[in-house]
């Protein structure tokens, strides 16, 4: 069958469409994104009158694309952005009405859980005891275990473009305002370590999210279109000597890096603090990129559930 996965983020409104069924990889068919960056566009906690305007023509838009190109069911979710907004419920109420969709609002720890799946199902058995780092535009997910559900799953308010909007306002940022934030970002993260280390130390480390593989891929690793099945890593001292040369640049040279797309340019340097203070925290010097994240997450666990 042909799926669609609307995915509502705090960056994108993204539609994978894929033809899978049960026992098989879901195989990519098409995708089509438009980058909203709801999480730049609260105003006092609440996603703005005129997000939720863009937000609503997008869901339309991506309805229309996921007609024409034959699904048979959508999977609609949201995570952090309209998770956490004030007027969530009514941002929800009004997609509803003008679009007959129904978002599915995920937890952060659904987050977790679903994100570790695809990695654990991408990755296979052989990968042990993983980690696995997700950092988003509103939140940073982790989560660890032996099997498909992990035995412990985080979330933190801690995603690339949250961080930007709320803590960054300069283009290039104060030196001071990156130092407060480095600080708050190594805080909120080591509130939770201990929760993880009394598991043990993991066989596998992986990191998925456009964060991780734009950080990889200015760090050295392979271009995208060397394929899904290139072996690309990011190390922690790699990630340790960009973070003050991002900071030093300004959103429109970091968007002439290689691989950073204009829209995410202005977040890249809040996403490498995360990384670098998860890394540090977790005592990570090196971690795998997984090309499979939240939506995989999402159409295995329905294909799971499929009769």
């Amino acid at each position: 069958m042909r799926l669609g996965v609307l995915d509502v983020g705090s960056n994108t409104v993204h539609l994978l469409v894929v033809d899978a069924h049960p026992g098989a990889r879901p195989l990519p068919a098409y995708s089509h994104k438009a980058e909203l960056r709801l999480a730049e566009l609260l105003d006092d906690g609440a996603i703005s009158d005129a997000g939720v305007e863009r937000l609503v023509a997008t869901v339309l838009e991506a309805l229309q694309v996921a007609e024409d190109k034959g699904v048979e069911s959508v999977l609609p979710f949201a995570t952090s952005a309209v998770r956490e907004a004030s007027n969530g419920e009514d941002v929800l109420r009004r997609v509803a009405e003008e679009t007959e969709v129904e978002l599915q609002v995920l937890s952060g720890e659904d987050e977790a859980r679903l994100t570790f799946l695809a990695a654990r199902r991408w990755l296979g058995w052989s990968a042990g005891r993983l980690l696995v780092l997700d950092i988003g535009g509103g939140s940073l997910e982790v989560a660890y275990g032996l099997d498909e559900d992990p035995d412990v799953a985080v979330s933190l308010p801690l995603g690339a473009g949250r961080l930007t909007a709320t803590a960054l306002p300069g283009d290039p940022p104060d030196t001071e305002d990156v130092r407060t934030l480095r600080r708050r970002i190594r805080a909120e993260i080591a509130r939770v370590v201990s929760e993880f280390r009394r598991y043990g130390t993991p066989d596998r480390i992986v990191g998925t999210s456009k964060t991780f593989r734009q950080l990889a891929r200015i760090a050295g690793a392979a271009r995208s279109a060397e394929g899904l099945y290139v072996q690309r890593e990011l190390t922690r001292k790699k990630l340790e000597e960009w973070v003050p040369r991002l900071a030093g640049m300004s959103a429109q040279e970091r968007s002439e890096l290689p691989g950073v797309s204009e829209g995410r340019a202005r977040q890249l340097l809040a996403g490498a603090l995360v990384a670098e203070a998860a890394m540090d925290l977790f005592g990570v010097e090196t971690l795998e990129i997984c090309p499979w994240a939240l939506r995989e997450g999402v159409i295995l666990r329905r294909l799971d559930h499929l009769p």
